[in-house]
């Protein structure tokens, strides 16, 4: 009985948090002329962040805050627009929450740092960078971009990627990759999933390291690539028929293969200090 009463004296708390939050949220919206190569950045310690791009030449932040525990600094110089959640004291992760929704000119170089919430960027073709530690990122349809992002938790999804270079660092989070087609691109994960859904491209170097999470390259019959794999203390499993080539290295059969299919195009290496491999026939 006293853990019933209890759990409805915490569920009428929370009710009541969160129609004061929903009775201070406020939205302001911020403009700044800033060109179509603008340099944009933002610091967010709670809530999600959304990059989309515009057709002219200004960069419009809007905010959303839920308490006065969190005022908006904002800075412009030139081509250069830089915003940040300033937090202060007594904040919580609910009270310190703020929504920004960006767009900015596609050919923008943009550089986020995003604490505890997600961050979706689209449809860009200037620089990435991103920086996070629990919240996910999700990057799409950018062509002839370099992305480069860092996260220690949070879950990593990349669609739709043509051309440019790609750099992911990623401590814990799963790092998903689908029709991703880069000039280079290099994964390295410590303990989280890396999984590549694509063709490998045309002429790209794909380098995908972890040191105990699994990697796992799904690629069509038509694809062109030769490639390594390596795992030292983990199992490794090809589908295709490769044709054999020489390696500084010993094969052995479970735990390392190389070799090249079709024309070979583009350069493949799957590499684990004990995670599984698998090289997947699509």
């Amino acid at each position: 009985m006293l853990s019933k009463q209890r759990a409805a004296v915490l569920a009428s708390v929370g009710l009541v948090v969160l129609s004061q939050l929903a009775a201070a949220q406020t939205r302001q919206e911020y403009r700044f002329k800033a060109g179509r190569k603008a340099t944009v950045s933002i610091s967010n310690q709670y809530g999600p962040i959304t990059v989309k791009p515009t057709a002219g030449k200004v960069v419009v932040v809007a905010a959303t805050t839920y308490s006065d525990k969190v005022e908006i600094d904002k800075r412009h110089s030139g081509k250069r627009v830089a915003v940040v959640s300033h937090v202060l004291s007594g904040a919580t992760a609910e009270s310190g929450r703020v929504d920004y929704e960006l767009l900015v000119p596609s050919s923008a170089t943009v550089s986020i740092h995003s604490a505890t919430g997600p961050v979706r960027i689209e449809k860009l073709t200037g620089d990435v960078n991103l920086e996070g530690a629990t919240g996910g990122v999700d990057v799409r349809d950018l062509s002839s971009a370099h992305i480069h992002v860092r996260s220690m938790d949070g879950p990593v999804t990349l669609t739709n990627i043509t051309d440019g270079n790609v750099e992911i660092t990623s401590v814990r989070g799963d790092v998903t990759m689908n029709q991703v087609n880069a000039t280079r691109l290099q994964v390295n994960s410590t303990s989280g999933k890396i999984s590549y859904f694509g063709d490998f491209g045309d002429a790209g170097e794909y380098i995908l390291t972890s040191h105990t999470g699994d990697i796992e390259a799904t690629a069509p019959a038509y694809a062109s690539f030769d490639v390594t794999a390596r795992s030292e203390h983990g199992q490794v499993q090809n589908d295709f028929p490769l044709a054999p080539e020489h390696t500084s290295f010993v094969l052995r059969a479970g735990s390392a293969f190389a070799g090249t299919l079709n024309k070979a195009a583009s350069s493949v290496k799957l590499l684990s200090f004990s995670g599984k491999i698998h090289l997947k026939k699509r």
